[in-house]
């Protein structure tokens, strides 16, 4: 079985090079995706003053996804950059890790709705359906918290189902994403990709020798 992991905008550039050495460590087979961070927040910056159109804000977003991953391979050895579903298992077998770059399928297939609630974390969700994956989101932080995201007083959520999710303001995931993992009967995690060992533990070990993250199950 592979797992598609999202690496989160958010982590890149600090956190990537350390996180590829230990994602070639792993057991099981894996396609990375990454997330557009500080381009594509300047965009939504951007979109705030100007007020762009839903979809130039969705292409133009997928495009710095797109760039970022070519840096992120460009520094990385292990890590080969793919825009073809069939050239998944070419890497495997050179026993590197493909990233998948979405920009030309999306374009042509067009299976998501141009809003700011679609993200990275939504592309890889449809991406995990496409190709019969896993789906495992690295984030800058431990999970889902019940309260505000950034107040003092929230606890990390170990377990949720998606209905619970839908209803909740604002999370680490984007707002569409529980709609797609109902949609594609998908379960997630979401790990801190910050902790490279914690990402390792549960892709090694089925999940119990981490137990700082959250699980979303349909």
């Amino acid at each position: 079985m592979v797992t598609v992991v999202k690496i989160g905008g958010s982590l890149f550039p600090d956190y990537i090079d350390d996180l590829c050495d230990v994602l070639i460590k792993s057991k099981e087979k894996i396609v990375l995706i990454n997330g557009g961070g500080k381009l594509v927040n300047t965009l939504r910056e951007f979109n705030e003053n100007y007020d762009y159109s839903n979809d130039v804000n969705h292409w133009t977003a997928i495009k710095c996804m797109d760039i970022i991953g070519n840096l992120i391979c460009d520094k990385n050895k292990d890590i080969i950059a793919i825009n073809k579903i069939e050239d998944i298992p070419k890497i495997h077998k050179l026993n590197k890790i493909p990233l998948f770059l979405s920009y030309d399928i999306l374009k042509k297939e067009d299976p998501l709705k141009h809003s700011w609630e679609v993200t990275s974390d939504s592309i890889s969700c449809w991406l995990a359906n496409k190709i019969n994956a896993k789906l495992l989101i690295l984030t800058n932080v431990d999970g889902i918290y019940s309260g505000k995201i950034f107040s003092n007083n929230k606890k990390l959520i170990k377990n949720i189902s998606v209905n619970e999710l839908l209803l909740f303001e604002e999370t680490c995931v984007d707002k569409y994403l529980p709609k797609l993992l109902i949609k594609y009967h998908l379960n997630c995690f979401i790990i801190n990709g910050k902790y490279p060992s914690r990402v390792l533990d549960h892709l090694n070990s089925d999940h119990k020798m981490n137990n700082i993250y959250t699980y979303i199950r349909r």
